[in-house]
């Protein structure tokens, strides 16, 4: 079990990681499935391997760089984090439609800047709230 508890050890001393992506390691590295569970049991008693941390820490980071509440889920679910804990951490994170906001207010309330946020996973009401004046906008430069 050492060897299994330092292989994962060297994985989260780069950054922090899920529970899945650790054991996903493990199983790279050839480590049993009991090996490996016993390592994980005493890396989560030693508080180094926190589910509830490393969403939380992953989504607030995903958000600064301006992604959206789908991004980030779809972003946490393929590092293996639970359902109910991804939609705890969204709910913790400014609300999507205020980011969208400050998002448009640095961009500009283009067409551009909507394809933009959709692209990085905002929902279409977030979009149209940070958007909203722009079809007057157009409509005005148009006129």
């Amino acid at each position: 079990m050492s060897s299994a508890v330092d292989v994962a050890a060297r994985a989260l001393a780069r950054r922090d990681r899920s529970e899945t992506d650790v054991r996903r390691i493990l199983a790279r590295k050839g480590v049993s499935d009991v090996e490996a569970e016993e390592a994980l049991e005493r890396l989560r008693d030693l508080g180094a391997l926190d589910d509830g941390r490393f969403a939380a820490g992953r989504a607030t980071a995903l958000a600064e760089r301006g992604y959206g509440d789908a991004a980030i889920a779809a972003r946490l679910a393929r590092d293996g984090v639970e359902r109910e804990l991804v939609d705890a951490t969204l709910s913790a994170l400014a609300p999507e439609g205020d980011r969208a906001a400050a998002l448009t207010a640095r961009r500009g309330v283009t067409l551009r800047t909507a394809r933009w946020l959709a692209g990085r996973g905002f929902s279409a009401d977030s979009i149209e709230s940070a958007v909203a004046g722009i079809a007057d906008t157009r409509a005005a430069e148009l006129g």
